[in-house]
Formats: C-alpha cells, sequence, structure tokens
C-alpha cells in the first residue's frame, strides 16, 4: 500500500461525518438567530477535521503500542498493528496532526473574535488545547482514561456540549438554555458510536486491560445503555422542537431517527459482538443526516 493511502487508512476517513455534526448543529442555530459567516464555518470544520484526524493517529498508535489492536480485533485493522507504519512515523504524523489542528484553531479564533475579544480569545485557546489533550490522551500515555472507562464522558463533553455549543458561540458571541438541547442530543449519538465501538471491542479490550464502560457493565447492560443513550437523544431534540415551537415542516428533521430506531433494534438483538461493525457506520452517518436535516430545517423553513 502506498504511503499517501496508508495516512488516509490512518486518518479513518469514516469517522470524520460525524465530527463535522456538532459543527452543523452549532452552525446552524446561529443562522437561525441571523448570525453566519461562511469563512468561519469553513475553518470550524476544518479545525474539527484536524482534531479527528489528530485523534485517530493517536488512537492507533495508543492502542497499537498497549497491544490492544492485535489480532483478535473484529474491526478494521489499524495501520501500526498490521506494520505499515513504524511508531516512529506515526507518532511524527501525530505531531504534524497537531501543529496543523492548532495552527487552524488560531486563524479560526483570530477571524471570529479579532484583537479586541481577548477573555473570548483566551477561553477558546484553552478549549482548543484541551481537545488536543483530550484526543492523545484518549490511549496515549502510562494513564489513558479511555482505559479507565471515561471516554464516554469525554466525546459527550467535546463532541456533544463543546462541539455543538462552542460553534454557535463562534458566531453568536451568546448562548441560550434552548441550544444545550441539541447539543446534549447530537452529544449522546456521538457517545453510542463509541458505545457501538466498545461493545464490538469487548472480548479484546476485557483481555488486554482496557476497561470500557461496556467492559465495566458487560454486553447485556451495554446494549441496554445504548437504549437509553439512543432514546434521551431523541427526548433533547424532541424537546427543542416543542421549546422553540417548530412548525411541522422545520420538525421533519426528527426523521433522522427512524433508521437510529431501525439500528436499536438490531442491536439488542444481537448476540455477537462481531455483527455490530456494521451499526457504528449506520449510526454516525444517520447522525450526520440528523444535523444536515436541522440545519435545512430550521433554516430554509424559517
Amino acid at each position: 500500500m502506498g504511503k499517501a493511502k496508508t495516512w488516509v487508512r490512518a486518518a479513518r476517513l469514516r469517522t470524520l461525518p460525524l465530527s463535522l455534526s456538532g459543527i452543523i448543529v452549532g452552525t446552524a442555530m446561529a443562522a437561525k438567530q441571523g448570525f453566519f459567516q461562511f469563512d468561519i464555518f469553513v475553518l470550524a470544520l476544518l479545525t474539527t477535521v484536524g482534531f479527528q484526524i489528530t485523534s485517530n493517529f493517536a488512537n492507533d498508535y495508543g492502542d497499537g503500542v498497549k497491544g490492544t489492536d492485535n489480532e483478535d480485533r473484529i474491526g478494521p485493522q489499524r495501520v501500526l498493528q498490521s506494520g505499515l507504519l513504524s511508531r516512529k512515523a506515526l507518532k511524527k504524523g501525530i505531531i504534524v496532526s497537531i501543529a496543523i489542528s492548532m495552527l487552524l484553531a488560531i486563524i479560526l479564533i483570530y477571524k471570529a473574535f479579532g484583537l479586541e475579544n481577548l477573555v473570548y480569545i483566551f477561553i477558546f485557546f484553552i478549549l482548543g488545547a484541551m481537545s488536543i489533550w483530550a484526543a492523545i490522551r484518549y490511549t496515549m500515555g502510562s494513564n489513558p482514561y479511555g482505559y479507565k472507562g471515561l471516554g464516554d464522558l469525554y466525546v459527550f463533553l467535546f463532541f456533544g456540549l463543546l462541539g455543538v455549543l462552542g460553534s454557535m458561540f463562534l458566531y453568536t458571541k451568546a448562548l441560550d438554555w434552548h441550544s444545550v438541547l441539541p447539543a446534549t442530543g447530537l452529544g449522546l449519538l456521538c457517545v453510542g458510536v463509541l458505545n457501538l465501538n466498545n461493545l464490538r471491542d469487548i472480548v479484546s479490550d476485557k483481555k488486554h486491560g482496557k476497561i470500557t464502560l461496556v467492559v465495566k457493565m458487560g454486553f447485556n447492560n451495554g446494549k441496554r445503555y445504548h437504549f437509553l443513550l439512543m432514546s434521551i437523544s431523541f427526548v433533547c431534540f424532541l424537546l427543542y422542537v416543542l421549546v422553540e415551537e417548530l412548525s411541522w415542516k422545520q420538525g421533519y428533521f426528527m426523521l433522522a431517527f427512524v433508521p437510529i430506531l431501525i439500528h436499536i433494534v438490531k442491536v439488542l438483538k444481537t448476540h455477537d459482538p462481531g455483527q455490530l461493525d456494521g451499526e457504528l457506520k449506520k449510526l454516525a452517518l444517520s447522525s450526520f443526516l440528523l444535523a444536515i436535516l436541522f440545519f435545512s430545517a430550521i433554516n430554509i423553513f424559517l
């Protein structure tokens, strides 16, 4: 495999639509209030892609070094695990990805706040640094939080609350409590994708000491937890429709939960962890579809 294809594989392109969903939902709520800047939107998308790729590189490295990615793995083989990239090369890739991500974040912060809003600049710079830290420390280092059952919390905070509310604030310079509902709903869907990953890998993770939340609660309770995540997400978006008094035309984005409902039934009926691999893509794309429909529904049909 060529080097370019190897790095594309390490970047895990199929994870990118989910990471972009938070930016799209946050931008949608800002646009609904009359705030939108195309350059901020593009920069926010690029910055998020940078953070996600950094996370994917680091995850590949961390799990590969610790032996969690091995012949027992059910999902796609990783580049370090399969020998396509060396530890040294992948570590350099992580450093380059961090540098690009931070450069994009700095440009984004400048475009959003200029030089006059020093407090906002400082806060978002810290949030950017924390995002990089979270991406790296999920599996890397001597005490990664992903190996202690804390991955779900960090995904909810960074992909849900920070992704949605942070992107919205870039435009509006303000927040309201209504916006917390979609942020929470999308965050739970993102946690659901991680939970599916952990359900799929429960045997391998338990064997190699990666104590995810699913490993702690067991496979069957992990499926019930998944049902709870999806259900609360649905309720959050439905409450947003009611609180915002959206018309039936604007509420059509809720149709994105139809494939999610089908997905839930599939998960609850599955007894073999290996059969859940295909469900990750389904849930990730359904969440991305929800974000796209949400954007169009609350802005086109104002």
